[in-house]
């Protein structure tokens, strides 16, 4: 089955998250198929928590990747964020 999950990377204490889809025989930090975003839950200021690929989300959910728990939650959560961060990029 393909999923759709995050991959960590940054260093230790500073957390950075990529989103990937994946075979879920894979493991967490291993061999991916596509990178369609990241997700930074150490954002302050100007950075950019969140960034999803919409077009490639839609694609891979549409021949039926699986999003984790919480992939699924940061993609509710992702429409959200995008506007604030282009309010703040046009100020």
């Amino acid at each position: 089955m393909v999923v759709i999950r995050l991959a960590r990377g940054g260093s230790k204490a500073r957390p950075f998250y990529h989103i990937v889809v994946a075979d879920k025989r894979c493991r967490r930090d291993g061999r991916f198929i596509e990178r369609i975003g990241f997700y930074n839950p150490i954002a302050r200021g100007q950075d950019v928590p969140l960034n999803i690929a919409q077009d490639r989300l839609a694609y891979w959910l549409s021949v039926g990747a699986q999003p984790s728990d919480t992939v699924a939650r940061l993609i509710k959560q992702a429409p959200k964020v995008a506007p604030a961060a282009a309010e703040t990029a046009a100020a």
